[in-house]
């Protein structure tokens, strides 16, 4: 369950309103919820989304570089999309190469702080992260060196192509 009080500014659409609407009033809530979000213009249509439901957007995102910058940007744009579509989107982070680091427990680069709270936050609001087990195997780790939430995949490019298969848009920098 997400800390409510410690979640960054960037995150605070559709799932923070849903849940907190529930949580305070139940059903009349839930009616208030909807009035609000139809008169938000970043809202991706007129029909409810309850967390579970198929979301309507699919989009996996690349993390392949251990630049801060990139990673901010990227994990900026996860946030900026995750707050238009609310609880209507399914993103996928897909890390490899130096990307990964910011997947493990026990980095071997530096990861900052801003970052691995970003990673942390997204995931909170149900952004999954995919670890390649091609670039871990390459470090001589393995699925129990990446961060718990994190999702092991075999190979980070397949998973890429995998994804888009099945529909999600591809983000890469």
């Amino acid at each position: 369950m997400p800390n409510w009080r410690k979640l960054p500014d960037f995150v605070s659409n559709g799932r923070r309103k849903l849940l907190g609407g529930l949580a305070a009033g139940g059903f009349a809530a839930l009616a208030g919820v909807r009035a609000a979000s139809a008169d938000d213009k970043s809202s991706a249509g007129d029909d409810l989304h309850f967390p579970g439901d198929n979301p309507q957007h699919l989009i996996v995102y690349q993390l392949d570089k251990a630049d801060e910058d990139y990673q901010q940007h990227v994990l900026g744009s996860v946030a900026a999309v995750l707050k238009k579509y609310g609880d209507d989107i399914k993103i996928v982070v897909t890390a490899f190469g130096p990307g990964i680091h910011v997947l493990l427990k026990k980095p071997l680069r530096p990861v900052p702080k801003s970052i691995r709270d970003q990673v942390l936050s997204l995931n909170d609001y149900g952004v999954e992260f995919h670890a390649c087990g091609n670039t871990l195997g390459t470090l001589h780790l393995g699925a129990g060196d990446i961060l718990s939430f994190a999702k092991y995949v075999d190979v980070g490019a397949a998973d890429l192509m995998e994804l888009q298969k099945r529909g999600y848009a591809y983000i890469s920098w």
